[in-house]
C-alpha cells in the first residue's frame, strides 16, 4: 500500500491513496509481481473524515445504537423488563413478609406469626425482617422476569401454532403403516406456558434460592452472601446449592401451572363479563392474590418438603429425598403439619401475587407500543 503527495495545485500536506497492492507468491513472467487490486482516491480536503474515507472506499461501520435499539424494541426484551421492574418493587415491599414466612415453614422459633416477629425484632432489631432481602432481590428481579417473559412467549406461540394446526392439521408419528394424530388439541396454551415458566425460572435461579433462604434461617452462620455461597459450596459442593431441586420442580409444576392457568383464566372471563378491555389496578391486584391464594394452596405440602430438604443440612438430619422429608413432616407433626405455616405463607403469597401483576401490567402499559398491545 503506498501513499503520495497530490500532485499540482493543492499544497504539500494532502494526501491521496495511490494503490493498494500485493505481491504474488512468485514472480513469474505470466503475471506475477504484483496487481493493483483498487485504484481509488481519498477526498481532497483540509482534513481526512473518517466517515468520508469509509464513504470513499465503501465500508459501512456498524450501527450499535441501531442494533441495541432493534433488541430493545422487541416485544420480548419488554416484556422480560415489565418482569424484572415488578418483581423488584413487590419484594422491596414484601420482603418481611417472606422472612416470617419462611421460618415458619422451616419450623423454627414460633409457631405463631406474632410469636416470629416478636422473636425477629428482639434478635435482631427491626432490620431483622428484611434479613436476606438482598439475595431476595438479586433472586427475583432475574426469577420473575425469566418467569413472565416465557409464560408470554409459550403462550402466544402455543396460540399461533393450534391456530396453524386447525387450519393444516395436527402433526402424526408414523409407525409402520400406522398414522397416529397427537393429541395436542387438548393442550392448553395457557398451562402450557404456565409450567414452562415455572421451570425457566427455577432452573436459572435455584441457587439464589437456596442462599437466600440459609440467610434467612441462620444468619449468625451464613452473614452475607459471598460466605454463604463460599460455606455451601465447600460443604456440599455444587450439588448444596441445588438442593431440592428436584421437590421444587415437581413442587412448581403444580403451583406456576395453576398460578399462571388462574390468573389469565379469572381475567379474561372478568373481562368478558363486565365488557371491559382492561382492568384497573385494584381489580388486577384482587384476581392476582386470588391466582396466588389457589396456586398455593393445592402446592402447599410440596413447599414444605422443598423447605426441609434445603435447610435441612443446619439441623444435621437432611431427608435423603421428597418423600422422606413429606413422611417425616407426618410422623412428628400429622397431616396438618403438611399445612404449617400456610397461614402465613398467604399473607405473604397474596399481596405478593397480586401486587407484581399489578405492576407487571402497569410497566407494560409504559413499555410495550400500542401496536404490540394489538397483537397480544
Amino acid at each position: 500500500m503506498g501513499y503520495q503527495d497530490a500532485p499540482g495545485g493543492g499544497g504539500g500536506g494532502k494526501l491521496s491513496l495511490a494503490s493498494v497492492g500485493f505481491a504474488g507468491a512468485s514472480a513469474g513472467a505470466g503475471g506475477g509481481g504484483y496487481k493493483d487490486l483498487l485504484v481509488m482516491e481519498l477526498p481532497k480536503d483540509e482534513g481526512l473524515d473518517g466517515a468520508k474515507v469509509a464513504e470513499a472506499i465503501g465500508v459501512r461501520l456498524p450501527d450499535v445504537a441501531g442494533a441495541v435499539r432493534t433488541i430493545l424494541e422487541r416485544r420480548e426484551v419488554r416484556e422480560f423488563a415489565s418482569g424484572a421492574l415488578a418483581g423488584a418493587m413487590s419484594k422491596a415491599i414484601l420482603a418481611p413478609l417472606e422472612t416470617i414466612r419462611t421460618r415458619m415453614v422451616v419450623g423454627v422459633g414460633s409457631r405463631h406469626i406474632f410469636g416470629t416477629v416478636v422473636e425477629i425484632i428482639e434478635h435482631n432489631g427491626w432490620q431483622g425482617l428484611w434479613a436476606g432481602n438482598t439475595i431476595n432481590m438479586l433472586r427475583i428481579i432475574p426469577t420473575q422476569a425469566v418467569e413472565l417473559a416465557t409464560f408470554e412467549c409459550v403462550k402466544r406461540s402455543m396460540a399461533e401454532a393450534q391456530e396453524k394446526w386447525k387450519e393444516e392439521g395436527y402433526p402424526k408419528i408414523q409407525l409402520g403403516n400406522l398414522k397416529i394424530q397427537l393429541p395436542l388439541q387438548f393442550l392448553n396454551p395457557v398451562a402450557l406456558a404456565g409450567a414452562a415458566a415455572g421451570i425457566a425460572g427455577t432452573l436459572a435461579c435455584h441457587p439464589l434460592e437456596v442462599i437466600k433462604d440459609r440467610l434467612t434461617v441462620n444468619r449468625e452462620l451464613y452473614p452475607t452472601i459471598s460466605l454463604a455461597f463460599s460455606r455451601i459450596y465447600k460443604a456440599e459442593g455444587i450439588g448444596g446449592l441445588y438442593s431440592g431441586l428436584c421437590p421444587t420442580l415437581i413442587g412448581m409444576l403444580p403451583y406456576s401451572t395453576c398460578y399462571f392457568f388462574m390468573y389469565d383464566t379469572i381475567k379474561t372471563s372478568y373481562c368478558r363479563l363486565h365488557k371491559k378491555s382492561s382492568l384497573s389496578r385494584p381489580e388486577l391486584v384482587v384476581i392476582g392474590a386470588l391466582s396466588g391464594l389457589t396456586a398455593s394452596t393445592i402446592s402447599f405440602p410440596l413447599e414444605v418438603a422443598r423447605k426441609r430438604l434445603m435447610v435441612g443440612a443446619l439441623q444435621g438430619k437432611c431427608p435423603p429425598n421428597m418423600v422422606a422429608a413429606l413422611s417425616e413432616v407426618i410422623r412428628e407433626e400429622g397431616l396438618l403439619g403438611l399445612y404449617r405455616g400456610w397461614g402465613a405463607s398467604c399473607l405473604k403469597v397474596m399481596p405478593n401475587s397480586g401486587i407484581t401483576w399489578m405492576f407487571y401490567e402497569a410497566w407494560k402499559d409504559i413499555l410495550l407500543a400500542d401496536k404490540d398491545k394489538q397483537r397480544a
